[in-house]
């Protein structure tokens, strides 16, 4: 019997399945699945398309088209379908990012029509902490950004990114955009530093974040104050914060190269549970 297989852009009547899809792993697609659970379907509110891929008539995988390309839960047919879909629109993502197997087989199709990237990063652990580590006291100076700190906090900000990325988020637009999410982080009482004498030493966010899971993301010590340990008990005032008040899970993905960063966040507990990719443009 022929197997029926479609893609299309999914609409809001379709919330339902799609959070269905998202929910078969609520750590991985925790970015995703925070975006949809709060702007739904809708393209405009989402910040981009969800393509959905059915089998049978029945909903089996998405793909997140905004700035990010992202695969969800996508096995080889559905990943090839999302491909051809992509090469058809052209690129308009600055990265793809998502489960180290389903984004690599989708760069793999895209690479000729897209390529080359700026860089990519084939293997970038997930690592996942369920509970607070019995030998490490968090950081009592790790505490939640204020409103009125934003000028504190903004440039750590950029200079993790950068050097995180290569590239300043403030170029293009200014950087209207980055300065708007990271308002959002403080705004939502999701973003945590140590400030000594008017500087942040340390600092992370909690970025994306479902009743099931969350993400922490952009941990940047200055460079000044590296070797103190203050990611590690930085790390574990954050994940106190993230498991009492926001999930039961917390999760973060790191570059395989950064030994150090690997070996801090094993230090407070997290556990590689599988890997990530990006393709950065």
């Amino acid at each position: 019997m022929l197997t029926t297989t479609t893609t299309r852009v999914l609409e809001p009547g379709d919330l339902d399945a799609a959070l269905a899809v998202l929910d078969r792993d609520p750590v991985a697609n925790a970015f995703v699945a925070a975006r949809v659970q709060v702007a739904g379907l809708d393209p405009w509110r989402l910040g981009g398309e969800m393509w959905g891929w059915y089998v049978h008539g029945r909903l089996e995988a998405l793909c997140y088209a905004g700035a990010n390309l992202v695969p969800i839960c996508a096995g080889p047919e559905a990943v090839r379908a999302f491909a051809d879909r992509a090469r058809r629109a052209g690129r308009r993502c600055s990265s793809i990012v998502g489960p180290a197997e389903s984004t690599g087989a989708l760069w793999s199709l895209l690479e000729p029509h897209w390529g080359p990237a700026r860089e990519v990063r084939a293997r970038q652990p997930l690592m996942v902490a369920r509970a607070m580590p019995a030998d490490v006291d968090p950081d009592p100076l790790v505490r939640r950004v204020r409103k009125d700190e934003m000028e504190l906090i903004l440039p750590a900000c950029v200079a993790m990114f950068t050097e995180e990325v290569g590239v300043s988020p403030l170029a293009g637009d200014g950087g209207l955009l980055y300065q708007a999410r990271v308002a959002e982080l403080v705004g939502s009482g999701r973003s945590f530093a140590r400030i000594e004498n008017g500087k942040v030493v340390f600092k992370a966010e909690i970025g994306a974040a479902t009743a099931r899971a969350c993400q922490i993301q952009g941990v940047w010590v200055a460079p000044e104050h590296r070797g103190r340990g203050l990611s590690v008990t930085g790390m574990a005032a954050v994940l106190d914060h993230a498991l009492r008040e926001v999930a039961p899970v917390a999760s973060l993905y790191v570059n395989d190269y950064n030994a150090a960063a690997r070996a801090a966040y094993r230090r407070v507990g997290f556990r590689e549970t599988g890997a990530f990719m990006s393709v950065l443009f």
